[in-house]
């Protein structure tokens, strides 16, 4: 059971890491185009944001059954990235379309750096 949990936390972040990229990307490309982003952006970026939940959730049970993070720092950075991704999404929505991608996609490229910090304390 723990070997499971630690085994689905582990992809989970590398996972997210690589949705990370792609959004990135994807939103960069969006903004640099002048382009407001699309449907499929948005509802990838919710589906991001709602498996940074999971993830979470995957680690707090790690972490419940006795296994603990090399550095607190761990946790810290996933907190970080279940609370700046909704809220960010939320504050995108109140300005023009061209704005809205560069928070979306500065967004994904801040949690890339979170998640891989957050994969290099753990």
């Amino acid at each position: 059971m723990i070997g499971s949990l630690v085994f689905l936390h582990s992809l989970g972040a590398r996972a997210l890491v690589a949705f990370a990229v792609v959004l990135g990307a994807w939103g960069a490309y969006s903004y640099f185009r002048h382009a407001r982003v699309s449907g499929g952006f948005r509802s990838s970026y919710l589906i991001m944001a709602g498996l940074s939940v999971v993830q979470g959730l995957f680690g707090l049970g790690v972490f419940v059954t006795g296994q603990r993070p090399h550095e607190l720092l761990h946790i810290v950075y996933g907190i970080f990235a279940v609370l700046f991704l909704p809220g960010a999404y939320l504050w995108a929505h109140s300005g023009s379309p061209r704005r809205e991608a560069v928070i979306l996609a500065g967004a994904a490229w801040i949690v890339t750096i979170a998640f891989l910090r957050g994969i290099s304390t753990g």
